[in-house]
């Protein structure tokens, strides 16, 4: 009986039957039960009453505060329309007034976010009450230099967050190709970033550390230096949550930053590490929207899998990623580095080469780690709006599903173990170590 899968294609679904002769593996993350409607309200409630490692928000602020709270931009999917109301509600209750409050959009390198987006993520309230900005990470008149912190990255943030008297954050906890896990420090430490502080946590030094791995801490260099750049920051509440494949919340925590961001760690590697026998032929990575906006960031899922502590890809194999790509390579600065760099260069290794010895500017990391990648395999990308911007990119585009597994199988043979990871941003296969490594 043909095999039938569904992965995220933009805001739609694309379903798919595998060819004759190629034999498919649903991988997807563990179910937990989700939190929503009024669930979801009680549990962010309970969690800003019983903060973890830390006084109420309440109790923490004065009402002669200034407040800023940073948040993530449209590239997250972080519900902080949800999350901002109950923190807002609690520094009124302080009596810190409006005026007093900036909520900062982190964008790090990203481009900076427009109305309607503000008000997608933020609600169309809050943006009308609150002053909300977009951070500059290239403005040094926005900028602030808190000197050099652990493996000598300078400490380079916003003024905006340093000026406040009470610094807080938002943040979504998921795997991470650099911090082993998204959320806590990194919202104000990359997001309200400097471009110094973005181009040294991304440089190979760091990337091509072996403890700098998906849903990895423990001796990450990247983790260790945004920890301390956010402490040094005082970054004193965070409120952030671990959502499933499906974007609903299943857990919610507030509290100490790094208390609150240790305990959604645990939840989250229950939720999205799943064991796997072997590696594969061919991967279908899924992404959906918002990642699958633009190159850079829907990109993201072939490294993710063929940058796992263990490849889920065999070498020489294929990873196909359905992506809209309506914003192309991505309109950001840093995209349009990316983009850039990997389009201008003659080979992989070419790349490689120049990034170990002359570094690179912000952005352009995910050509070296693209550059990784398709070193190992062949990156196919399905459905695009810009199938000449991905051939540029030196991946291969593909109008369908059909198509791509096609392009498979004339260059893999008929016969092949195929892995379908719906949201290969978040479902971490975790496959097995050779023989012989420890």
């Amino acid at each position: 009986m043909p095999q039938e899968f569904t992965v995220p294609h933009g805001r739609q679904r694309i379903t798919f039957t595998m060819p004759e002769g190629m034999a498919g593996t649903l991988v997807h993350s563990h179910p937990m039960p989700a939190l929503t409607g009024p669930a979801l309200d009680t549990a962010i409630d309970a969690a800003m009453e019983q903060p973890i490692a830390s006084p109420r928000l309440r109790d923490l602020a004065k009402a002669t505060d200034k407040v800023c709270i940073v948040v993530t931009d449209i590239t997250r999917a972080c519900p902080d329309d949800k999350l901002l109301p109950p923190l807002l509600r609690e520094l009124e209750r302080a009596g810190v007034p409006d005026r007093n409050i900036t909520i900062l959009v982190g964008v790090g390198m990203h481009r900076p976010s427009n109305d309607p987006e503000r008000r997608s993520m933020l609600g169309s309230t809050v943006v009308e009450r609150y002053n909300v900005i977009d951070h500059e990470p290239q403005n040094p008149d926005k900028l602030v230099d808190l000197g050099r912190v652990v493996h000598n990255v300078p400490a380079i943030v916003s003024k905006v967050a340093m000026d406040a008297d009470l610094l807080l954050a938002t943040g979504i906890v998921e795997p991470h190709q650099y911090a082993g896990f998204s959320g806590g420090r990194k919202t104000v430490a990359i997001g309200a970033g400097g471009e110094p502080t973005i181009e040294m946590t991304h440089l190979p030094w760091t990337l091509d550390h072996p403890r700098t791995r998906l849903g990895n801490l423990d001796g990450n260099p990247f983790h260790e230096a945004i920890t301390e750049i956010a402490r040094r920051a005082n970054l004193r509440f965070i409120i952030n949550v671990v959502v499933d494949d499906d974007g609903n919340v299943v857990a919610v925590r507030a509290g100490d930053t790094e208390a609150a961001f240790q305990e959604l760690v645990g939840i989250a590697k229950q939720l999205y590490m799943v064991p796997v026998d072997h590696d594969f032929d061919v991967v279908v990575a899924g992404v959906g929207f918002p990642k699958d906006a633009n190159l850079y960031q829907a990109s993201r899922a072939a490294s993710y899998l063929a940058l796992a502590p263990v490849s889920v890809v065999r070498k020489g194999g294929v990873i196909i990623v359905p992506a809209r790509l309506d914003e192309g390579a991505g309109q950001g600065i840093g995209e349009q580095r990316f983009f850039e760099k990997i389009r201008d260069s003659h080979s992989f290794q070419e790349i490689l080469d120049d990034a170990r010895t002359n570094g690179y500017k912000p952005g352009e990391q995910r050509t070296f780690v693209m550059a990784l990648v398709l070193q190992q395999c062949d990156v196919i990308i399905v459905g695009s709006e810009c199938p000449d911007i991905v051939a540029q990119a030196k991946m291969i585009p593909a109008a369908t599903m059909e198509e791509a597994l096609a392009i498979c199988q004339q260059k893999l043979g008929v016969s092949l173990r195929a892995a379908v990871v719906p949201h290969a941003l978040l479902t971490l296969p975790l496959v097995p170590e050779p023989v012989g490594v420890q």
